[in-house]
């Protein structure tokens, strides 16, 4: 890859192996790249143990999302869904098991797949995109069984509230929906840009990021980042932070986010930012935990560079990997 490739190399999604000891991260020229977390982590490492141990083109667009279930890596770019064998890949084996396309209405359009979930309830995938659906593939026996319709714009993001039997969803057109996954239908829809302490008109009032964690929800975008009671469906804090972010995650007693700026907001529950640590891209889009392995516990950030940064505590930044 060359030189204005890599200037203009955006990080999109992140993964880690089962095993916690690999990262997979997806950019937006359709390839993964592979890092060695315990090589880049031991004592002796070298600058080659920050580079990937294997490159490959998925996708022929951006690589949207990556998802691990407890073999497989899954990988979503424009309109299709690739799997891989984690196994396979850390041997540089790099054939795709499968790869599924959703049933899409027009075999014209190619809409992006942005977000994917596991439901372990049933052992499927939910797959949200561009074309306002949320389809679901049922991973046994590799059909896709079933379409949630009701959002009236592109869908970013979705989430999945096991017990419950709750799959949310957040896109385009503004609306957080939840949905009851024995009826596909929608429960409740709550439009977060219509409540005064969350609405941001200057920046819109599409949703672009999603999580939950039993009864709290975290979503933001255009409007304010907060967080929801789920059983109250009421917005109890909201994070004064700047720009739309992109990507928020529960960790212990608090909640980190990125977004617009070179950072990540450590926020308290209850609504203040506690610190802002600097990361190298100039602008971020994802962000994991690794909490599949407890010696390689690490926070990983991407973003608008070719450079992914490794904290291994949440306020420091120890190294970067890079494509």
């Amino acid at each position: 890859m060359g030189p204005v490739e890599l200037l203009h190399m955006s990080v999109f999604s992140q993964s880690f192996s089962p095993c916690g000891r690999f990262l997979a991260a997806g950019n937006n020229y359709g390839e993964i790249a592979l890092f060695s977390l315990s090589a880049a982590l031991s004592p002796d490492a070298s600058p080659l143990n920050q580079k990937p141990v294997l490159t490959f083109t998925a996708h022929e667009g951006p690589v949207f999302s990556l998802l691990s279930t407890d073999s497989q890596l899954l990988s979503a770019g424009n309109g299709e869904i690739s799997c891989w064998s984690w196994n396979e890949l850390t041997k540089k084996n790099v054939k795709p098991l499968w790869t599924k396309r959703p049933n899409y209405r027009s075999s014209l359009e190619i809409p992006e797949i942005n977000s994917m979930a596991i439901n372990p309830r049933d052992n499927s995938l939910v797959v949200g995109g561009g074309d306002n659906n949320i389809h679901i593939l049922d991973l046994e026996h590799g059909v896709f069984k079933s379409v949630l319709q009701g959002h009236t714009d592109y869908i970013h993001c979705v989430s999945v509230r096991e017990r419950e039997g709750e799959i949310l969803s957040g896109g385009e057109d503004g609306a957080v929906r939840i949905w009851d996954c024995r009826t596909n239908r929608t429960a409740h829809c709550i439009e977060v840009y219509k409540y005064e302490m969350c609405a941001r008109p200057q920046f819109g009032k599409w949703i672009s990021c999603l999580t939950t964690d039993s009864d709290w929800m975290l979503c933001g975008g255009g409007p304010s980042l907060s967080l929801w009671h789920l059983r109250s469906l009421s917005p109890t804090s909201v994070f004064p932070l700047r720009g739309c972010q992109r990507q928020a995650a529960f960790y212990q007693d608090m909640i980190l986010a990125v977004g617009d700026g070179a950072f990540v907001s450590h926020c308290l529950l209850g609504g203040e930012v506690k610190s802002r640590i600097p990361c190298t891209p100039p602008s971020l889009n994802t962000l994991q935990l690794n909490t599949n392995s407890s010696e390689h516990r690490v926070l990983t950030v991407g973003g608008g560079s070719s450079h992914i940064d490794v904290f291994t505590n949440v306020s420091y930044k120890a190294f970067s990997l890079s494509f």
